[in-house]
């Protein structure tokens, strides 16, 4: 028994440095030497928190409770919840298990006497981990909560973005809703004057009709917009966490104010400040472990166990102890626990893959985006000096119509570019300021939660 023992307690100290399946190393990574939409080059944007970028009150507002009461972000938390409790879970096996048993009976009998007994055990096993498969387990558990923590932050970037994104376009409808009723308020005014002088018989009643017919486009715009601020305040709400409910305003679209230079800092940095690239990065190193798991499996395990109880009788009290060692391996499965481990090979080079083209996404992303701002600020200079001329033109046009010198045609060719011209303006403004969150969005920066859940 003694030998036994020995023999165990051997087998359990030089168990502890055998892991098989391969350790984690971070492979070859794509590389971008520089940004080529970036100028100039500098600190990142992404360093700054999101306030900072865009200092509207109701905003920053509108962001906290989404942050406190958005279902898709509580979600996200509960699954990080599961992926700690699974890691619990793992990490029990790394210790003994213990359990208990009791019995008691009382007999009665005729003719004979009463007897009474009673039992009671613990038992106490231990799976000692010869090739590294708890340990695997364990290292897997880990990285896959680690990652769902970095899916949490990317869900936590992505609402904010939401968030900013919808003000925005919030703010840029009701411009737009502004302008369409000025217009209706302008063309109102146009119909009185083209009425009266058709009715002086100055002009025919082809230009009454067609300004009749402006009116009512203007009219129509106004009922389309106020169609998609309704709808824009139905999605804000969704994202608040909240049933539908009037938005409140703050700076309009014309007052936000933007960083006058926006870089995106170096290229090298995406990789550690992205959540979703460092979440691919743990789940490939979840899933190397799993291949130590499945190569572990392949060997024989050693289970370790003690057994010490009693009983009573109405006669005789007995003590008992038990010491037990048993291996157990597979003899033959024809290739089955080997191509376990292919399988596992396999969903790492899969998930390897998938990290690469993530990393690539990411630059993609951030040119996508540094390229949105830098044309759109310059479509929207550009459509701000159109503005101005079509205001122009059609202060100058409707002076020669009222003195007989040019058509009504020409009136509303005009008036047209410049009801165009407003809102193609606006538009430029709203995807300006859209850009320059989607490039903060794009370089994962700065959304940092107070209620970030690391791990412990």
């Amino acid at each position: 028994m003694r030998r036994l023992i020995v023999l165990m307690l051997a087998l359990l100290l030089t168990s502890a440095g055998c892991t098989m399946g391969p350790d984690y190393v971070r492979p070859p990574v794509p590389q971008h030497p520089a940004y080529r939409n970036q100028n100039p080059p500098g600190r990142s944007i992404a360093d700054l928190e999101w306030w900072k970028i865009f200092n509207d009150p109701v905003l920053i507002k509108l962001i906290d409770t989404a942050l406190e009461n958005n279902l898709n972000l509580r979600v996200a938390m509960a699954r990080i919840e599961v992926a700690r409790a699974q890691l619990g879970i793992a990490r029990a096996d790394l210790y003994p298990n213990a359990i208990y048993g009791g019995s008691a009976t009382h007999t009665a009998q005729t003719k004979l006497k009463d007897t009474s007994a009673a039992t009671g055990s613990v038992n106490i096993s231990y799976i000692v981990d010869l090739w590294g498969e708890v340990r695997r387990s364990n290292e897997a558990a880990l990285h896959q909560l680690l990652g769902t923590e970095e899916a949490y932050r990317t869900i936590t970037i992505a609402l904010v973005a939401q968030v900013a994104k919808a003000y925005f376009q919030l703010r840029s409808i009701d411009k737009h809703l502004d302008i369409s009723e000025r217009t209706v308020e302008t063309r109102r005014k146009s119909l009185d004057i083209v009425r009266t002088r058709y009715e002086a018989g100055m002009v025919s009643e082809v230009d009454f009709q067609q300004a009749r017919i402006q009116l009512t486009n203007a009219e129509a715009s106004v009922v389309n917009f106020s169609l998609s601020r309704a709808k824009t305040e139905n999605a804000i709400s969704l994202l608040l966490g909240s049933p539908p409910i009037s938005i409140p305003r703050g700076r309009s679209i014309d007052a936000q104010t933007l960083p006058v230079e926006v870089p995106a800092g170096v290229p090298s940095e995406l990789v550690e400040r992205r959540p979703d690239v460092r979440q691919a990065e743990q789940l490939l190193a979840a899933q190397t472990a799993r291949i130590g798991v499945a190569e572990a499996a392949r060997f024989p395990s050693l289970t370790l166990s003690a057994d010490l109880g009693g009983s009573a009788t109405d006669t005789i009290d007995t003590i008992f102890a038990n010491l037990a060692a048993s291996l157990l391996g597979p003899l033959f499965d024809a290739g089955k626990s080997k191509q376990r481990v292919e399988v596992e090979v396999a969903r790492t080079k899969q998930l390897l893959a998938q990290y690469k083209q993530s990393i690539l996404s990411a630059f993609r992303e951030v040119e996508d985006a540094l390229a949105a701002v830098r044309l759109n600020k310059s479509r929207y200079e550009i459509l701000q000096r159109q503005v101005a001329a079509a205001q122009a033109a059609t202060n100058l046009t409707w002076t020669r119509y009222q003195e007989g010198m040019t058509s009504f045609l020409e009136v509303l060719d005009i008036e047209r570019s410049l009801f165009s011209s407003e809102l193609g303006a606006t538009d430029a403004q709203e995807q300006y300021v859209t850009a320059i969150v989607q490039l903060y969005q794009a370089l994962g920066g700065g959304w940092n939660p107070k209620q970030s859940p690391p791990v412990k």
